[in-house]
């Protein structure tokens, strides 16, 4: 399937920098498989659209490409969609002359430079590596990273890391990690608002009088103390349940309660929605609990408190992860202890989230969104690695 003109919401109050010179056409090969309820798919379709809108062609390789229907229903000419290649698939490669992105499986008709991104080692296909070790020139083979704010991620990004076995043996990969300081390779930024774009006013606000909460988490182990807390609370709280693993924890939580109901919390919840609407709503809120990279850029873009659930791992490193992010963003003392309230391995009481601590909580994501954006924006920073890591047609491997 190929998506029309799409863009995402803007909800920071900075506009994506223009890149200072146009950038020479490239074609890119993205290849994602959906392992994680569609947070991979979401930010690897950020990422084709962000590349289209500087003017580069895109295809982008999936194995659950319906759930674009709903995440993404219009998207840039420039990017087309195609199922992940099956084991016998001819995988096109780029040898010949084309002016468009090929909608099907068959070869391109036109010479452009190519460029690979094998995001969050999803593995590519044996067919495909053999057709790009076949190519007369080594393609930028790019293996994009999870975001982190590590230490490890400022030393590894960038480098090379060969291909030692396979039908792509001999090749070279490259490192590129998104994050949080120059070091990296930064974060997708807001774009202005494109003409496909649902209006703010497609899900209605609640009154102003309650403390507004979007919540789109896993299942935390906090969860029932905060429900418990808000519905027992004197203040009422009008929570928006995001689809997923969020709605069946809210309703056994709502089931667990029976007859003492829900109180002062007021539970509505959402169908899937497009991402442009998914922005929205994090605009439209006075407290977005998140999970997972692509949902925290865009809530530290919405520039309202976070709490952010990091996803969690049997071994416990996210504990690790989620202290090296609140400790390089700088995170006042509030916002550390609501997030490890909200991560703890066992039920945590919420803070209070009474003005002053939404207060200090907004001014400190509003200020975290403004050293982000001044860093360069990912896309454009792929593209600049891509042209300087380029190799002449028939260059040894």
């Amino acid at each position: 399937m190929v998506m029309p003109d799409f863009t995402p919401t803007q909800t920071a109050s900075r506009p994506n920098p223009a890149p200072s010179a146009p950038n020479p056409p490239l074609l890119w090969d993205v290849f994602c498989r959906v392992i994680d309820h569609h947070g991979d798919l979401g930010v690897c379709w950020r990422l084709a659209c962000h590349l289209a809108a500087r003017g580069q062609r895109v295809r982008l390789w999936v194995d659950k490409p319906d759930d674009l229907q709903w995440m993404a229903p219009s998207g840039p000419a420039l990017v087309s969609v195609h199922p992940w290649p099956a084991p016998a698939d001819h995988w096109p490669t780029c040898t010949g002359p084309t002016r468009t992105v090929s909608t099907d499986r068959k070869h391109p008709t036109a010479d452009m430079p190519h460029r690979v991104i094998e995001a969050f080692g999803c593995h590519l296909p044996d067919g495909v590596q053999a057709a790009l070790a076949r190519m007369p020139a080594p393609p930028v083979w790019i293996n994009l990273e999870y975001l982190s704010a590590e230490p490890h991620v400022s030393r590894l990004h960038g480098l090379p890391s060969p291909v030692m076995s396979g039908p792509a043996s001999g090749l070279q990969k490259w490192f590129f990690y998104p994050g949080f300081t120059a070091h990296t390779g930064g974060l997708l930024h807001p774009t202005a608002p494109g003409p496909t774009d649902p209006p703010s006013s497609a899900f209605s606000s609640p009154p102003a009088t309650a403390l507004r909460v979007l919540l789109f988490c896993y299942e935390p182990a906090s969860l029932p103390a905060w429900l418990d807390a808000w519905a027992d609370g004197g203040a009422r709280v009008d929570l928006s349940v995001c689809a997923g693993r969020a709605s069946p924890a809210v309703a056994a939580w709502q089931c667990q309660r029976g007859t003492a109901g829900s109180g002062a919390l007021h539970i509505r919840y959402l169908p899937w929605v497009s991402q442009a609407a998914f922005d929205d709503l994090l605009a439209q809120h006075d407290l977005n609990l998140v999970r997972g990279e692509d949902s925290l850029v865009r809530a530290i873009w919405a520039g309202k408190p976070l709490v952010w659930q990091i996803y969690p791992q049997s071994d416990g490193v996210h504990h690790a992860k989620l202290a090296a992010f609140l400790h390089s963003m700088n995170a006042p003392p509030g916002v550390v202890q609501a997030h490890l309230a909200w991560n703890a391995d066992t039920a945590q009481a919420p803070p209070t989230w009474d003005a002053q601590t939404l207060r200090t909580a907004g001014e400190w994501v509003r200020a975290t969104r403004q050293c982000l954006l001044a860093q360069p924006d990912l896309a454009q920073q792929l593209i600049d690695f891509a042209l300087r890591h380029s190799s002449p047609a028939g260059a040894q491997r």
